[in-house]
């Protein structure tokens, strides 16, 4: 982990807010071990680079038009 990664640790509630669903979605996740968690104690925080990733891979391309 880098250092800016340290610095930009969501709690479970932003990082729903952030993908805009639920919040047992993402605890859903985190116990499918779908998103990488970093336990603090018993704080559990979710690295900000997993929006990116999850956008990223969940990105589809548009289809192209039918040409006439």
């Amino acid at each position: 982990m880098n250092q800016n990664e340290q610095n930009d640790l969501l709690t479970v509630n932003e990082f729903a807010a952030a993908l805009r669903v639920k919040v047992s979605c993402i605890r859903r996740w985190i116990s499918e071990r779908k998103i990488e968690i970093v336990h603090i104690g018993r704080l559990v925080r979710i690295p900000s680079s997993e929006v990116t990733r999850i956008v990223v891979a969940g990105r589809r391309a548009a289809a192209k038009p039918e040409a006439k």
